[in-house]
């Protein structure tokens, strides 16, 4: 998996009740966050199995059941769909997981499409089909963050926001030199620590800030570590080494495919190889795989 869609799905689970606050104005009159969340990713597989090309195009996609305080439902799904590029199919898809999530839980359904590129003029929003008298229009909720408001987002304390912010920054890369880049991460990650968050949703945020943004010298990554120790001292933020650690436990690397290797071990690897400078014996390490696998996936990408 693509270490994108690595941060997008944890972030998600992190800072869930406050997606469902950014977008509903009276979410905690709504839903009961008490009880919490069930996220439902096994059996979404299950009902849009992935293609077993692991070159093919990734996206992210998540159903979280959701228990309501009011009314005759007493739970609904929630459909979220992370899109980063341009896909003429994208608005089919939405509807394709639409009907083969009721035909499965005959529940309500809403559903959020996340647009992520920076492309203004796409932003799909509905599904239409029409033929010989039947006709179908399936919309969707849409947010694009290419879109937004810098001065709104500031303005706007819920958790969602700074993640928002955190992808709008990672956009505006091509225009920034790296200088500059890195001084908008460090007033990001500044401004993320002098909110009242939660412990764990601040360490959840400053992780996908960390990683999200991404330098081309290897450098600055260590001199972001750095500031933001020195901003945070008694409350270290975790390091890059535990944070791949947690995502890989996250995701249950899986083992038996094929002399006890999978495809997401595999992805995993190239993840490390491509987004760090660890050496051979620390990514097998945190891969808990053997050398010999690393090494053959480093020299495949070449």
């Amino acid at each position: 998996m693509q270490r994108n869609d690595i941060l997008w799905k944890a972030i998600l689970e992190d800072v869930f009740d406050d997606f469902l606050r950014f977008f509903f104005e009276n979410a905690d009159e709504m839903f009961d966050m008490k009880r919490g969340f069930e996220f439902l990713d096994k059996e979404l597989e299950q009902l849009f199995p992935s293609e077993s090309d692991i070159s093919n195009p990734k996206f992210v996609d998540k159903l979280v059941k959701v228990f309501t305080k009011k009314g005759k439902e007493k739970w609904f799904l929630v459909h979220i769909e992370v899109q980063g590029y341009a896909d003429k199919n994208f608005a089919k898809r939405m509807f394709t997981y639409y009907y083969r999530i009721l035909d499965k839980y005959d529940k309500p359904i809403t559903a959020f499409a996340i647009l992520t590129d920076s492309n203004s003029k796409y932003h799909p929003k509905s599904f239409e089909s029409s033929y010989l008298g039947t006709n179908l229009i399936y919309e969707f909720n849409t947010y694009k963050i290419y879109s937004q408001s810098d001065v709104e987002l500031d303005k706007n304390d819920n958790p969602f926001a700074s993640v928002v912010e955190t992808v709008r920054a990672a956009l505006q890369k091509r225009n920034l030199t790296e200088d500059k880049l890195f001084e908008l991460k460090v007033e990001l990650a500044k401004k993320l620590l002098s909110k009242k968050f939660s412990k764990e949703k601040i360490r959840g945020l400053m992780n996908f800030l960390q990683y999200y943004i991404r330098f081309e010298n290897t450098e600055n990554y260590h001199k972001f570590e750095e500031v933001i120790d020195s901003l945070n001292e008694n409350d270290k933020v975790m390091g890059i080494e535990q944070f791949l650690l947690q995502q890989a436990r996250k995701e249950g690397v899986e083992q038996g495919v094929e002399k006890g290797i999978s495809i997401k071990e595999i992805e995993f690897v190239k993840s490390l190889i491509e987004n760090t400078d660890f050496n051979d014996e620390k990514i097998a390490l945190l891969a808990n795989t053997n050398i010999e696998l690393v090494k053959k996936t480093r020299e495949s990408l070449k």
